[in-house]
């Protein structure tokens, strides 16, 4: 039998709040393990359905939640995805003006890993597990990663709404723009090969 319910507290960063059920009674305990529609993250407020269960200690807890807007954010990813998609591909076609192979190589490798530790830390948060921590996705990003980063944040819809996130992983990229900048500004030479392309 399904219920109805509201979201009364929610800490997304540990993966588990409160449901308030409609007809009354004590909160129902939810983890982000019991969300199986895969789209989006619990919020506080949101209305949603659930399963009545006990856990091992006889607590009760909710299962099989379905939150609101399933087939609706599951058309919008597309259209998300459209502006980070542009920029990355932007950045690479600017950057293969200015810079050589080699440094196009190392942004490519290290994105391709940052969006996958971003897919496993949302796996992760999904299913209470140990999580990847910000310092490491921050630090990610900083290397060159951010290109992915930026396209895992709209893929995965992870780590895109913290305010105090997002400004940080912008700053990495402000700082990753500039230093391709200044390099496309110098010439340095390892082993006689060029690794920015003469103007």
């Amino acid at each position: 039998m399904r219920h109805k319910g509201k979201i009364r507290s929610w800490n997304d960063q540990k993966g588990f709040g409160f449901i308030e059920p409609m007809l009354g009674g004590s909160d129902v305990f939810l983890h982000i393990s019991a969300c199986n529609n895969g789209t989006g993250r619990p919020e506080v407020g949101q209305m949603v359905t659930f399963e009545a269960d006990v856990d091992a200690q006889g607590r009760s807890r909710a299962a099989n939640v379905l939150l609101p807007g399933a087939t609706r954010l599951t058309r919008r990813r597309g259209r998300n995805m459209a502006l980070p998609l542009l920029g990355v591909g932007a950045f690479f076609f600017v950057a293969a003006t200015m810079l050589a192979s080699v440094f196009l190589l190392v942004y490519a490798l290290v994105s391709v890993l940052t969006f996958a530790m971003y897919g496993l830390d949302k796996s992760a948060a999904r299913g209470g597990r140990w999580r990847t921590s910000e310092l490491t996705l921050h630090s990610l990003a900083l290397l060159g990663g951010w290109p992915g980063a930026l396209l895992a944040q709209s893929f995965f819809r992870h780590k895109s709404k913290k305010p105090s996130f997002k400004m940080t992983f912008w700053v990495t990229v402000v700082f990753n723009i500039l230093i391709v900048l200044w390099l496309s500004t110098i010439e340095i030479n390892l082993g006689g090969e060029a690794w920015v392309r003469p103007a």
